[in-house]
């Protein structure tokens, strides 16, 4: 019988096992009620989609668990809830839309995540608020769990790119929200994590490309664990990674089962490679390659350039590439090499083709090629100080060329891992706290199980143990503690399955590594007596006595698996050979100089052959791994495999049961439906739901960091009381039990509740909050209106005094220029009336007689002639000197000098009156002027009716009627 079908048959006799139990115990009182109660539930069918948490489903069987997955499958939903757990079923189809960027926005930017459809970022989500909200934050580990081809790597991808874009979204919205000051480190911030994102998301197709192989039960298959640390600083914003590594399976290098492909590196070098690329490295079109089985199959990760774009963002140069993939072909001509033995004394011989295919191997790996051959052929002993060579046999040389192919491969996965280390972490001084992924093999048996298959399913012991410690264990203790009455729910406990693995001193894996100690050629019948003289009173181990090959049959939680203890010693020593690891340090090739010399240093006294066996180096790591998840709060996440051909949306009932039992899941929906899967501490709790209260006990609780639990629990007390004081009672209350116990139960120190009473504290803190935040925004919005409306008086006020002072002042400065222009124009004013009685009054009067003479002509309009004056008189006008503006002519003959000043402004000013212009003479100068103020012989008084001052006017109008502007007044004020 094959191991899927013992597998399935095991499912199936404990998933039915009880209703045929019960059918022969005939308990009519309880079975039967069950019977019904499932026909009632599964006669809706229709319905059976819409339970996204199965904690909803009552029953809880695992044919009604199985009914509500297969109808949600049906219609390509491939997420529910189970408790504390998520299960996805793996679909076999890209779903595009399912995983797209805004997909991711929506489920990051949901105040409440939990109320959408089931998906693997509300886990995500979860653990990532986690880490933001907590007080003290708790580094988070998402554990991915299942059956090989379940889909764990694509999960496990799903994540690191939703965390890598959640990062980058929350750098750009604070880099959004800073200020210009800072916008320079803003940018700055936001190009590093992108940074960081890229390249933490091109890590994965180069550790898929170089770990990950097709098998029987799956495409891409991981045959190496890994546990990424993505790191986040204070901000909560991703700034490095780290991956640690598990186990590679090494030997898939030179061995291959039937229908299983070696790694996709190899094959997305034979597909992708240019033919430049394929001349150096001696790879043509017609080669094949006895490494290289099903070569014709095409599967998805067989893209070659997506591997080397993720290199070159890496920041693996060309150059380096170009010495990784000439490894990698020296690898492949390797597997070609065979060797033929005539005579067990003499060193075996090459094929000719096989020479060729040497010869290529030592080019690629820049080896001599007579000393790759004598490696590959003679083996050097040493007896004491002395060295012996000695041929090998065929199978031999075929031993030692496996192992020079399988530590050259392992070293270059091992240095590409501390080459991604060293691009995507972070300085310690940078992160605060991490959330890891961890994505290991799945469970695994196949026909030829070995030691790779034995640590494989060690490793996803460990984490069923994890998990039945953590959640199924640890959480029904709790309750017992607590005070809670708790009747436990059985589950499927593998503590015993672990001690027969790893148990000491009398387990599989001590007596394992204890045989490859002794100093003796191992034999496989030998040691599997030995395992059942040691390990026959263990229930988890038997065997099949009617099979001749040794062997030993190991009960795992997830099915019976068959391992072949021939070879297993020697995969356990791991030897490689000195003279091998002489070889290559040896080699031109910088990078595999480089690898054996560092490796060689670290370890100087592991050279050659192995002082720590594989599965000693495995189980430490594992121990480590298994420190960090216990330190960390886990998120589960229960991948299962629909059907083993991998067809798409294909249910099969048996393949899934199996699973779910395997992984008990049944079990941890019963606990999380009978039980409080929500607790909290009495300080806590008051914390957060205290102003739900409004007693006295609450507003006086002790508020400290240490405070008793008795001391808090009359306030808790109350609080749930005020909570359930709405709720309606329990239809059939019991006798001395609490009420509302199926809802919330108060323990010694913590309170524990259910999801639907969490939701109606939540609801009841966010009315109250909603009802105080009402209140303190109106007494704000009062107090912004009131001090706007004081400021508005305040302003006007203000406004008022200073316009007051303004005017005041523009009052006073229009006061004093006013007293200024009027004491000028006064002064100014006595100034030229004084100027012009002095000029007109206070002069002396020429001659008696000639008085009226003058006065006569003048009042006659007529020409004054002054030449009689035989001595200069004098002559005093008014100012500027005052023309004769209604005389049609005068003429001035005066032998005084004095008086020329006078006539030459006269005759500048080109005075005209309406009868013409006038005339000036002097008797000592023919033309020119004499001044009005010479002095003559007699003072010369000269009166007229109408004004003189038509000299304003530069050129005044010769019109009759022409004197206008100020001559026009002074004229109407003369006359």
């Amino acid at each position: 019988m094959s191991c899927a079908e013992g597998r399935r048959g095991a499912g199936c006799g404990r998933g039915g096992g009880k209703l045929r139990g019960a059918g022969k115990v005939r308990r009519p009182s309880l079975n039967d009620s069950l019977e019904g109660d499932i026909r009632a539930f599964l006669i809706d069918e229709d319905q059976l989609h819409t339970y996204d948490d199965l904690t909803k489903v009552n029953p809880v069987t695992p044919t009604t668990v199985l009914k509500c997955l297969q109808a949600r499958y049906r219609v390509k939903v491939f997420y529910t809830h189970a408790g504390c757990t998520l299960v996805a079923l793996n679909p076999f189809q890209p779903i595009p839309h399912l995983y797209s960027l805004d997909v991711m926005k929506e489920y990051h930017c949901a105040p409440q995540p939990q109320e959408f459809k089931p998906h693997i970022f509300i886990v995500a989500e979860e653990a990532y608020r986690n880490v933001q909200g907590q007080v003290e934050p708790v580094d988070q580990s998402l554990v991915v769990s299942g059956e090989s081809g379940a889909g764990k790597t694509w999960t496990s991808r799903c994540l690191m790119k939703y965390y890598a874009t959640v990062a980058a979204s929350s750098s750009a919205s604070s880099s959004a929200s800073s200020s210009a000051s800072s916008s320079s480190s803003a940018v700055k911030s936001q190009t590093t994590v992108e940074r960081i994102e890229r390249r933490v998301l091109d890590s994965n197709p180069i550790m898929e490309a170089f770990g990950n192989a097709g098998t029987l039960r799956n495409n891409n298959s991981s045959r190496f664990g890994k546990y990424i640390q993505l790191q986040l600083d204070r901000s909560q914003l991703l700034v490095g990674a780290s991956v640690q590594t598990y186990l590679l399976e090494k030997t898939r290098v030179s061995w291959q089962t039937a229908n299983e492909r070696n790694f996709h590196i190899f094959y997305q070098m034979m597909k992708g490679a240019s033919d430049e690329q394929r001349k150096k490295w001696r790879m043509s079109q017609e080669q094949s390659f006895a490494w290289l089985p099903n070569a014709e199959k095409s599967v998805e990760e067989d893209c070659f350039e997506e591997t080397v774009e993720a290199m070159v963002h890496l920041g693996i140069h060309a150059e380096r590439q170009g010495q990784i993939f000439r490894i990698l072909a020296g690898i492949l001509q390797l597997g070609n090499v065979n060797f033929s033995s005539v005579d067990e004394s003499q060193p075996c011989e090459l094929e000719e083709q096989s020479k060729v295919f040497l010869q290529r191997a030592a080019e690629l790996l820049c080896v001599p090629v007579e000393e790759l051959q004598t490696c590959l052929r003679v083996r050097m002993l040493k007896a004491g100080k002395q060295s012996v060579l000695k041929p090998c046999s065929q199978a031999e040389c075929s031993v030692r060329r496996d192992c020079l192919a399988k530590v050259i491969y392992a070293q270059l996965f091992d240095w590409l891992v501390t080459f991604i280390n060293s691009s995507i972490c972070a300085d310690d001084s940078t992160w605060r706290n991490f959330i890891g992924l961890l994505d290991v093999y799945g469970f695994e048996c196949f026909q030829m199980n070995n030691l790779e298959q034995l640590c494989i399913n060690y490793a996803n012991e460990k984490l069923q143990q994890h998990f039945v410690a953590h959640y199924l264990r640890a959480q029904q203790e709790e309750y017992v503690l607590e005070g809670l009455e708790w009747s436990f729910v059985k589950y499927r406990d593998n503590q015993s399955c672990l001690d027969l693995i790893e148990g000491s001193p009398t387990g599989v894996f001590s007596l394992l590594n204890e045989e490859c100690r002794l100093n003796r050629a191992s034999d496989a019948k030998t040691f599997r007596v030995r395992l059942q003289k040691q390990l026959s009173d263990n229930a988890n181990i038997r065997w099949d006595k009617f099979s001749k090959e040794p062997h030993f049959i190991v009960t795992h939680y997830a099915g019976k698996v068959r391992y072949q203890i021939e070879g297993m010693m020697e995969k356990n020593k791991d030897p490689v050979p000195p003279e091998l690891i002489d070889l290559l340090q040896e080699s031109d090739n910088l990078l595999l100089h480089q690898i054996f010399t560092d490796k060689d240093a670290e370890n100087p006294t592991t050279k050659g052959l192995s002082k720590v066996t594989v599965v000693s180096k495995f189980k430490n790591s594992l121990e480590s791994l298994m420190k960090i998840l216990h330190t960390t709060t886990p998120h589960y996440t229960r991948c299962i495999k629909p059907n083993p051909d991998c067809k798409p949306l294909t249910f099969k009932k048996e393949e899934v049961i199996t699973q779910l039992a395997a992984c008990g899941i049944v079990e941890t929906i019963h606990i999380s439906a009978a039980g409080f899967p929500i607790r909290i501490p009495f300080q806590g709790f008051l914390q957060r739901y205290g102003p739900i209260s409004k007693s006295s006990l609450f507003k006086s609780w002790p508020h400290g960091a240490d405070v008793e639990a008795d001391v808090l629990r009359p306030a808790v007390d109350d609080l749930l009381k005020v909570v359930l004081r709405n709720q309606p009672p329990d239809p059939s209350p019991q006798p001395d039990t609490e009420p509302h116990s199926s809802l919330v139960h108060c323990g010694r120190t913590k309170v524990f509740l259910t999801q639907s009473m969490l939701e109606l504290l939540e609801d009841q803190r966010k009315t109250i909050l909603s009802q105080k935040a009402f209140s303190i925004q109106c007494c704000w919005r009062r107090y912004q209106q009131r001090r706007r409306l004081a400021r508005g008086r305040a302003a006007t006020q203000i406004q008022a005094v200073v316009r007051s002072w303004l005017v005041r002042k523009q009052l006073q400065r229009w006061h004093q220029a006013a007293t200024v222009i009027q004491t000028s124009w006064r002064m100014w004013t006595a100034l030229m009336n004084a100027l012009a009685e002095a000029e007109l009054d206070d002069t002396e009067d020429l001659v008696v007689e000639d008085t009226a003479l003058l006065n006569a002509a003048v009042m006659d309009g007529g020409s004054v002639q002054l030449s009689t004056f035989q001595e200069p008189v004098m002559v005093r006008g008014w100012p500027v000197g005052l023309a004769l503006a209604s005389a049609p002519s005068i003429t001035v003959s005066l032998t005084a000098t004095g008086f020329q000043k006078m006539m030459s402004v006269m005759a500048s000013l080109a005075p005209s009156s309406r009868r013409g212009g006038y005339k000036v003479k002097t008797n000592q100068y023919t033309q020119e002027l004499a001044s009005i103020r010479a002095q003559p012989r007699g003072s010369v008084k000269l009166h007229y009716r109408r004004s003189p001052l038509l000299h304003a006017d530069k050129h005044p109008d010769l019109k009759r009627d022409g004197v206008t502007g100020f001559n026009q007044i002074l004229l109407e004020k003369t006359l």
